[in-house]
């Protein structure tokens, strides 16, 4: 669990970023697709949760800490199909942290027992929890790096 400490610092701090580019951000501009991308701010927001969810839990045969709303609109696969209100995305910034706090605890108490190993889309081989926590600073600031872009073309910065 030691090791785990550090890491789980690093994905907190790279979500405390992304809420701080989210706190920044029209809810109009949170919702934008701009010409070139497949989605927008929020879709990246809410999937790095959906996926931190789907791999860490759902794969370990566990039921995920959050509303399976939330894996369906924001899970690999999807798209922006809505307009996203400030009532969601309150709750999705609160799940930001929420979500790795409770996963903590999980890792602490040794909830995982099994995993169904998988195959990420950068190539990356999940074989339990641990690898899948390992494996989310990398997913984390891709996804926070995405969305960095798309505000930087809604502001014309780029």
């Amino acid at each position: 669990m030691k090791k785990l400490e550090n890491l789980l610092k690093t994905i907190r701090q790279t979500r405390k970023n992304f809420i701080q580019l989210i706190d920044r951000s029209t809810v109009e501009e949170l919702n934008q697709v701009p010409a070139g991308f497949n989605n927008n701010m929020i879709w990246n927001f809410g999937h790095i949760i959906a996926s931190q969810q789907i791999l860490c839990y759902k794969l370990a045969g566990l039921e995920p800490r959050i509303d399976p709303s939330y894996l369906l609109a924001y899970q690999k696969g999807t798209k922006p199909e809505r307009f996203i209100e400030v009532r969601e995305i309150d709750t999705l910034k609160e799940l930001m942290l929420s979500t790795i706090d409770v996963l903590e605890h999980d890792l602490k108490n040794e909830v995982f027992e099994s995993y169904n190993v998988t195959t990420t889309s950068y190539g990356v081989t999940l074989n339990n929890t641990v690898e899948a926590v390992q494996f989310f600073p990398v997913h984390d600031a891709f996804h926070y790096g995405c969305a960095s872009s798309i505000q930087k073309v809604l502001n014309n910065k780029l």
